[in-house]
This record gives C-alpha cells, sequence and structure tokens, in this order.
C-alpha cells in the first residue's frame, strides 16, 4: 500500500519516490484516461490528510471533470472561477490555506479547508490541473508544492 508512513525517506524522498512509481505505471501506456487514473489513485494513496485528488481537463475555456478520487465533484469550472479556474487561466499553482478565504471559492465538498491546484502544461499547452483537497487548513506546505509540481510536470510528459 502506497502512503506516507511506508516511505523511510524524509518528505521530499518520499515524493521522488512517488514520482519513479507514477513513471512505472504510465510509461508504456498512451490512454490519457488510464494515466490519470492512477495518477490520482496513486496520490491518493501517498497523501495523508486529503479527501479528494483528480485531475480537471481543458475544454475550451473551461475546465471538465476528469479521473479523480473522492466525493462526487463539480463537473465544469470556467477559467478564472474558483482555485482550479484561476490555476488555469494564470498558469500557475495555487496553493490556498483556507478556502473559505479564497474569493469565488466554489465549495464542491463542504469538508475541503485547504487546497492545492498544479497545471498540467506540455508544450506550453495547459492540458488540465491536478486538484487536492484536504479537510485541514494549511495541509499543504512549500515541499507539497515543489514536489506535486515534479509529479505534474512528469505525468504531463507521458500525456
Amino acid at each position: 500500500m502506497f502512503n506516507a508512513e511506508s516511505y523511510q525517506g524524509n518528505k521530499e524522498e518520499n515524493y521522488k519516490m512517488v514520482i519513479k512509481q507514477l513513471v512505472s505505471l504510465i510509461e508504456d501506456e498512451k490512454n490519457m484516461v488510464a494515466n490519470l487514473s492512477n495518477a490520482s489513485s496513486l496520490l491518493n494513496q501517498f497523501l495523508d490528510e486529503v479527501n479528494w485528488v483528480g485531475f480537471y481537463l481543458t475544454e475550451g475555456t473551461e475546465l471538465v471533470l476528469g479521473p479523480f478520487q473522492g466525493l462526487p465533484a463539480c463537473v465544469r469550472i470556467p477559467f478564472g472561477k474558483g482555485v482550479c479556474g484561476t490555476s488555469a487561466a494564470e498558469r500557475k499553482t495555487m496553493r490556498i490555506e483556507d478556502v473559505h478565504q479564497f474569493p469565488g471559492h466554489i465549495a464542491c465538498d463542504a469538508a475541503s479547508r485547504s487546497e492545492i491546484v498544479v497545471p498540467l502544461l506540455k508544450d506550453g499547452e495547459l492540458l488540465g490541473v491536478l486538484d487536492i483537497d484536504s479537510p485541514i487548513i494549511k495541509r499543504f506546505d512549500e515541499i507539497d508544492e515543489k514536489m506535486l509540481q515534479e509529479f505534474a510536470s512528469t505525468l504531463a510528459q507521458y500525456l
């Protein structure tokens, strides 16, 4: 079972192990849905204190729900709306300590308190975003941000 307690290294080393596991899961598969499904499952098992891990995929000027782990979610999010839409519009990672303090937050799960959203970019094209929610305020730190960006960058190479 993949989870933080399974690893012996520090937080960054453990993320690097997860990224290696990601590559082994997706390197020989060309199907985007299969790869995103395995990626969301891998992160959901690795990360503690999260209640939603998944992807929103670019369709025109909005994001459409993709593979995920967690409760049912919002299906469409316009660019510029909520944390995911803002991340997509600005093409930058959004690490939100308390989503209730984020103007225009879209509450798909009332239990979510913090969130991190990382754009999936390939050759300058926005494929979508990786979205992770937690019921814990300030769940995500600088190491999570850095390593999830590396995870997303690695994943995007195979999409």
